[in-house]
């Protein structure tokens, strides 16, 4: 369930800030940092990249241009640093799928958004840069009282835990899950909504220095897996096993996972973290971890009286019904039955340490990274190389062969 120097930045995409302004006016050139993956490897592949626009362009029909102010790291992440994220783009790409700040610009044929808004935006990638410019169909307005941080953290972590508790394991009073890495984002968002329900026991897996803050959080049964056999402290705790389980982990804690449903119980696998046991791709992990999957035949499904599901948020393609989720989520925060905890705040310049900070599981809550300048930063800005301008970011590219980009739209 698990760092180096700093990165060097290098150029990057090209992006959109301020608003056009009014027609006779000189416009001035605007710069713009993002974090850009590089290549696949280790820390040293995530380069913070300076651009230079002279003319930022309005964002098109349906478009809203938005000011970045905080953003959410996810595991996912890790795994696109590594090449084990399939969604994503080729490198050059600017990584990112959560964010949220303020609208600066808005386009034709966008009447419920102005500029002032404070939004979320849910996107494939892109949202780690200043300025974004994403449909507005991906955008969401947020409560009052939220802060830019708890914004980032809610869309990936709570829409898959909401979908996989309501959608998929149809979760009820007096019903148990077992969720893994409890301490995680997915984790903490799986045990607030539990508790929406009444009557439902979680048990949750984390190192034992953790266990305190998601018993606070919610967890009934804090479980360490570093020390003690989960499958056994869960039998002696519930003989009969637990109803739900969802699992990031992948390979033989899949059959585990299995074994510990009571009849009619579902798993739920979401993620192969099994995968990740270092900074670049491991094929040792990976082939054990494909060798201890989960195999089995519907007929066998019948005779133990069990089901298995699958959820990536990353394939969902059923955009009314991730809207429609985020708005539930929206509501149910306004009513104060959750609310992301956040662990840590990096500057875009202390990627390395926000990433170093997951991959090792310090974390309890959210990692979140903040476009703003770090303020110690602020007069020196010598370890980060400038992309004068749009139309020579191309030439950059063929110079000098690195990987830099000249697209600022996040990927839908």
């Amino acid at each position: 369930m698990s760092g180096e120097e700093a990165p060097s930045p290098q150029p990057e995409q090209e992006q959109k800030p301020h608003e056009p302004p009014p027609p006779g006016a000189a416009e001035e050139s605007v710069s713009c940092r993002a974090l850009v993956l590089t290549g696949h490897g280790g820390y040293d592949k995530i380069k913070l990249q300076v651009k230079t626009l002279e003319r930022p362009p309005p964002p098109r029909e349906g478009e809203v241009r938005v000011r970045v102010k905080a953003c959410g790291l996810n595991f996912a992440e890790l795994l696109g640093r590594q090449g084990l994220y399939e969604l994503l783009p080729a490198p050059p790409v600017t990584l990112g799928m959560e964010g949220s700040g303020v609208v600066e610009a808005v386009g034709e044929g966008v009447p419920d958004r102005k500029v002032g808004d404070r939004v979320i935006m849910l996107m494939r990638s892109g949202m780690w840069q200043e300025v974004v410019v994403v449909p507005a169909s991906r955008t969401f307005p947020m409560p009052e009282q939220m802060s830019f941080e708890e914004g980032a953290a809610i869309p990936i972590n709570y829409l898959t835990a909401y979908m996989m508790l309501f959608e998929m394991a149809n979760v009820r009073p007096g019903k148990s899950v077992l969720i893994h890495m409890a301490a995680g984002g997915v984790g903490i968002a799986v045990t607030q909504l539990c508790q929406t329900v009444p009557d439902v026991t979680v048990f949750g897996t984390a190192s034992a220095s953790k266990h305190e803050a998601i018993a606070q959080g919610g967890v009934t049964h804090p479980i360490d897996y570093r020390t003690k056999d989960y499958v056994e402290e869960i039998r002696k705790i519930s003989p009969k096993g637990v109803d739900i389980v969802l699992d990031p982990l992948g390979g033989s804690d899949t059959q585990k996972g299995f074994s510990l449903l009571k009849p009619l119980g579902t798993l739920v696998v979401f993620g192969a973290a099994n995968c990740v046991t270092g900074q670049k791709k491991n094929l040792l992990a990976m082939a054990k971890t494909w060798y201890n999957q989960l195999s089995l035949n519907t007929l066998k499904l019948m005779q133990v009286n069990k089901s298995v599901g699958g959820f990536h948020l990353g394939y969902l393609t059923d955009e009314e019904l991730s809207r429609r989720t985020m708005f539930k989520l929206l509501e149910l925060y306004g009513q104060g039955r959750i609310k992301p905890r956040i662990d840590s705040c990096h500057h875009f310049e202390e990627v390395t340490d926000a990433m170093r900070r997951m991959h090792e599981r310090q974390n309890i809550g959210k990692v979140i990274l903040l476009p703003e300048r770090k303020p110690e930063d602020a007069k020196s800005n010598s370890n980060v190389e400038p992309v004068e301008n749009g139309e020579k970011t191309e030439a950059a590219i063929d110079e000098k062969k690195e990987e830099a980009t000249g697209e600022v739209k996040a990927e839908v």
